[in-house]
């Protein structure tokens, strides 16, 4: 026994050494998207804290492909060592399971969450003609002419907080898929169709001009900086929730250390003042939090997502 405890002092030891001296080289950071999207913004932003905290560079990677699941694919195969991570994100890791029958990889089995880096605040916006202005006139609306309602794709994060609004609210709103958010959005301010779901700094602008009318938002809890928007949960369909995020995983069997270090330094980050002002510009919220919370969160979300794409017939091909 006493050999015993000497072996698992030695352990211990070994990985709080392990935890100091680590990183000890640059870390690559993937982004399974293409520049210039929140993927890519929050991982050169999260790059650029953990640069100056650790003194090591951080190299950006992007490895776009197929719904994001090209890069995730290649983060799942890396060594689990802590020096290839991913700014991973719903689409890609919570709803690419319930949607793509041959996902390379197992969202669950194939990563480590490392931290949960920030949410995209969606909400659901209607033509100004459209006679509503809450969400309960939406549904009585939708229930008594039917609606029409556009997305940035089939499967998409746009298209699934359609459809389970439709599901819970019991209403006849036809889905108009197209390639991307921009060319819906302008045919729901053009009027050829009736409403939208999207992120909200996407809508706001034009909310502003008048050529949409913003109803509520998708989320848990009303914003600070749109506070006169009321949430879909408080207006009505009190178990409505769908609130996108980003966050940084690693491959498997990444030790727990590192873990740790890793959520220290990005979560000290997140609660900097530069990085609260340039999310808060995007629209964007913070989360930070516990590894084991963002595991939690990567659960209950793939299990929420399987459920509205499975009641709403959805089937997708990589």
């Amino acid at each position: 026994m006493r050999h015993l405890g000497w072996f698992m002092g030695l352990c211990v030891s070994a990985c709080s050494v392990g935890a100091q001296t680590y990183p000890t080289k640059p870390i690559k950071l993937i982004v399974p998207f293409a520049p210039g999207g929140p993927n890519d913004f929050l991982a050169r932003m999260v790059g650029q804290k953990i640069t100056e905290q650790v003194k090591l560079a951080v190299a950006v990677e992007n490895r776009g492909g197929a719904g994001g699941t090209v890069g995730m694919d290649a983060a799942a195969r890396a060594p689990g060592d802590g020096y290839t991570l991913v700014m991973a994100g719903s689409s890609n890791m919570a709803v690419a399971p319930g949607l793509y029958a041959k996902l390379p990889y197992d969202a669950i089995r194939d990563f480590t969450p490392v931290i949960n880096v920030a949410h995209v605040p969606y909400a659901v916006a209607v033509n100004p003609t459209v006679p509503a202005k809450t969400v309960k006139e939406l549904i009585a609306a939708a229930r008594a002419k039917g609606l029409s309602y556009g997305s940035s794709g089939t499967g998409s994060m746009s298209s699934l907080a359609a459809e389970l609004f439709k599901s819970m609210a019991k209403a006849d709103i036809v889905h108009v898929p197209y390639k991307g958010t921009a060319p819906a959005l302008t045919d729901v301010m053009s009027g050829q169709i009736d409403m939208m779901f999207a992120d909200l700094a996407t809508i706001q602008p034009h909310v502003g001009s008048g050529k949409l009318r913003a109803l509520a938002l998708c989320g848990s809890k009303r914003l600070a900086t749109a506070p006169s928007i009321p949430t879909i949960m408080e207006s009505g369909l009190k178990d409505y929730m769908i609130e996108p995020w980003f966050g940084v995983a690693g491959p498997a069997n990444v030790p727990r250390d590192i873990v740790a270090r890793l959520n220290l330094v990005i979560g000290a980050g997140l609660k900097s003042a530069d990085v609260q002002q340039r999310l808060n510009t995007l629209g964007y919220e913070a989360i930070g939090g516990s590894a084991e919370q963002f595991a939690a969160t990567i659960k209950s979300d793939i299990a929420v997502y399987a459920r509205i794409i499975k009641a709403a017939g959805i089937k997708a091909d990589l």
